[in-house]
């Protein structure tokens, strides 16, 4: 067997089904093959140090492909299986016969750390070029001057990269030995991790001489994703494809009734889960809040998710590896790539999108020991999440057609920065469009931004109905998974097109519930009591977006400091599992407008009391001192909401209500989505102090004042309304609203 420390990355000496090999070559001669064999396994052997080690069936085949036929190669196997041994050894033997190094393009940071130091360890000279070693980028260099490096690692995003792409690139090409594009589902439209700048690798390999092989390598990808990685290989693939079936993984579904129950059982039940794992949420909201309980509750436990620190997340990665932690609570952001052979267990707060997602995520569990448990935990509010996060990564023709125009008018490059003001969109879902407008040559990234290429551009409404349709079917089939009766490993596998799905004999369906559904009481009052906490500081707003004398609004820089909000309170995020889930279902489209529930009141009068007290980190009222009035925003969609949330505060806190702003030329305009120069355009000088309410303010000498509202997003509504008051001679305005969204 290899060693333990390799056995996530290179091969043992047992092997696995081989599954099936399409697009296989014409023979072979005996001897080139035997010697090549010969030649294979010796730098097998050598690099992870064992004399007996062997091949898993699929891999001398996909390497032979590589190294005696220049060919190109897809491989897809599951997890643990032993893809990079086949770059590997493939890269060491064709450097040994005078080729260039091999170029790996890697989707995240934290897997080119796991490929960098693996490759360390099996004695390949491996370096990579990212956003976070921009100090070691002229090293890098050097060292690919002076050949001494054997895999190079660079992001796809790196590919877009102006100055890579016109100063490196075109050596890079004329040296490169092999070029391997690792988790390939990323190239497809189909693939629950789309990528655009993936889809610039098939104008990398047709810039590639014919000589030079291609590998792609997946653990996650059906039979449509696979089509669509064939096609952008080129003609001519060698497609292997192995069993998905994981031996190792015992899988369950347990469905309880709300969140509180669901924290409830892993309070009671994590310190019984085998070794250290991973608890993944769908939102950073829920991750942040489950972790916080959990360690409170005296688990050791971490967050990681989008918003963490990449520094923090490398040290959170290492201290799950060394067993420091029980648990990463963790987004998808710890996904592909994290490499912990004996990770015990994964738990899912609400189920992925999708089959490949799911697949692709406990695929973390059990890659080197015999047995591993994974548990899904599904929350009625899982489909309302999907549906935002599907809709927020589609672009629309009306978008995409403002970004094209905006470009061509602008005749020269446009910085990103710059092109939100002239367009409605935000900053990520902008710089998505932009990557995907690129890809198909109608815009191009320059030195200063983005210009457009001048070339027509047509909105394929087919391609992006048949993506939506497709993601409702995973969507749909993540239901039918926790639904079913029969063998889970079965159905998973065979919705991933697995010809050799079968009944697992170990999960929950096949074996009988191998967990726990007890709960004890005393954590499901501790869960309760950390879902029903309240508050959440609500920051202002400090700079007023850029190229607003384009939109008409005479403002820039700095928001003037007698102009601006203070610190205030929101009782919680739509996204946060306590208050959350009441807040979504008061918000969603459609609801009635009605008074403000007793229950919900109170938790806002909490909020004021600990905002009032203060702590260390945040003085009470922000230093403003204690709030002299009540003032409300005026609301068209849910006026009895507001009212009665502003006239409840007044009496159950003794602060009088002064009245409302009002409305100017119809009341703001746009809706929720948009960018922060048209959320601002959309409300400047929509919002006034009416003569009746800035007498009432004048009363108060300049004193504190308490603006209250129901739903804040961009903060720009607030802000505006803020702007007012302080310019009628409010002096500190102290937001409270109900929800933020995000």
């Amino acid at each position: 067997m290899a060693n333990n420390q390799h056995a996530a990355v290179l091969p043992s000496a047992s092997t696995f089904p081989s599954g099936t090999v399409s697009g296989t070559a014409p023979g072979t001669e005996q001897g080139a093959v035997s010697a090549t064999r010969g030649q294979a396994l010796e730098v097998l052997r050598g690099l992870v140090g064992h004399p007996e080690a062997d091949f898993h069936d699929g891999q001398f085949e996909a390497i032979e492909a590589l190294v005696d036929a220049g060919r190109r190669a897809l491989v897809v196997q599951r997890t643990g299986w032993g893809k990079s041994a086949v770059y590997f050894v493939a890269s060491l033997l064709l450097r040994r016969r005078g080729a260039g190094p091999t170029l790996i393009v890697s989707p995240l940071l934290a897997l080119m750390r796991d490929q960098v130091a693996a490759a360390a360890r099996a004695g390949v000279r491996a370096v990579a070029i990212n956003s976070a070693n921009q100090l070691e980028w002229d090293t890098v260099r050097e060292q690919l001057a002076a050949d001494q490096v054997d895999v190079l690692l660079v992001s796809p995003e790196r590919l877009t990269n102006p100055a890579f792409r016109e100063n490196q690139l075109p050596e890079l090409i004329r040296r490169t030995g092999l070029l391997v594009i690792d988790e390939a589902h990323c190239i497809s439209d189909w693939g629950h991790d789309f990528r655009p700048d993936y889809r610039r690798i098939a104008d990398l390999i047709t810039q590639l001489p014919d000589t030079v092989p291609v590998l792609a390598t997946t653990a996650t990808a059906n039979s449509r994703v696979v089509h669509d990685i064939e096609e952008q290989l080129g003609d001519g693939v060698l497609t292997i494809r192995g069993a998905l079936g994981r031996e190792s993984l015992r899988l369950g579904v347990l469905t309880l009734p709300d969140s509180r129950e669901r924290l409830g059982w892993l309070l009671t039940h994590l310190a019984d889960l085998p070794g250290s794992g991973i608890i993944y949420t769908l939102t950073v909201s829920a991750a942040e809040d489950t972790a916080r309980l959990l360690a409170e509750a005296g688990h050791e436990v971490l967050a990681y998710t989008g918003r963490t620190d990449p520094a923090d997340r490398e040290r959170a990665e290492q201290l799950l590896k060394d067993n420091q932690v029980k648990a990463l609570v963790a987004t998808s952001a710890l996904g592909m790539g994290f490499d912990k052979p004996d990770l015990g267990f994964v738990v899912h707060l609400g189920a992925p999108s999708s089959p490949v997602a799911y697949y692709q995520q406990v695929g973390r569990a059990g890659r080197g020991a015999a047995n591993a448990d994974v548990l899904l935990l599904p929350g009625s509010e899982d489909r309302e999440i999907w549906q935002y996060f599907a809709t927020a990564s589609m672009p629309s023709e009306e978008k995409a057609a403002a970004v094209l125009t905006a470009l061509a008018e602008a005749g020269s490059a446009v910085s990103t920065v710059a092109l939100e003001a002239r367009v409605d969109l935000r900053r990520t879902p902008l710089e998505l469009l932009l990557k995907v407008l690129s890809v198909d040559g109608a815009v191009e990234r320059v030195g200063g931004g983005w210009r457009s290429t001048g070339m027509p551009w047509t909105y394929d409404a087919e391609r992006y109905r048949r993506i939506s349709e497709a993601r409702v079917d995973e969507q749909d089939s993540m239901v039918i998974y926790q639904d079913t009766a029969g063998c889970r490993m079965e159905y998973i596998t065979s919705v991933l097109d697995d010809d050799t799905a079968a009944a697992c004999g170990r999960c929950d369906n096949c074996a009988g519930r191998w967990f726990p559904a007890d709960i004890a009481s005393a954590a499901t009052e501790a869960a309760g009591q950390t879902l029903s906490r309240a508050g959440i500081v609500l920051e202002p707003r400090l700079q007023w977006p850029s190229g607003m004398d384009r939109l008409g609004v005479p403002v820039k820089g700095k928001i003037k400091p007698d102009e601006n909000l203070a610190d205030g309170r929101v009782l919680a995020r739509l996204t946060d599992l306590g208050w959350g889930g009441a807040l979504r279902e008061l918000f969603a489209a459609g609801a009635p407008d009605r008074t403000v529930d007793p229950g919900m009141l109170q938790a806002c009068v909490q909020v004021l009391r600990e905002w009032g007290a203060g702590d260390s980190r945040v003085p009470g009222w922000s230093g403003a001192g204690r709030p002299a009035a009540i003032v409300s925003m005026p609301s068209r969609g849910r006026p009895a909401l507001v009212d009665s949330l502003a006239r409840g505060i007044s009496e159950i806190g003794r602060i009088p209500y002064i009245g409302q702003l009002q409305l100017e030329h119809g009341g703001p305009t746009g809706g929720r989505g948009g960018n922060s120069a048209y959320r601002l355009a959309g409300v400047w000088d929509r919002l006034a102090v009416g003569q009746e309410l800035g007498s009432a303010l004048a009363g108060f000498g300049g004193q504190s004042v308490m603006l209250i509202d129901d739903l804040v997003d961009s903060r720009w509504t607030v802000t505006v309304a803020g702007r007012a008051l302080r310019r009628a001679g409010a002096g500190a305005v102290l937001p409270l609203a109900l929800a933020q969204a995000g």
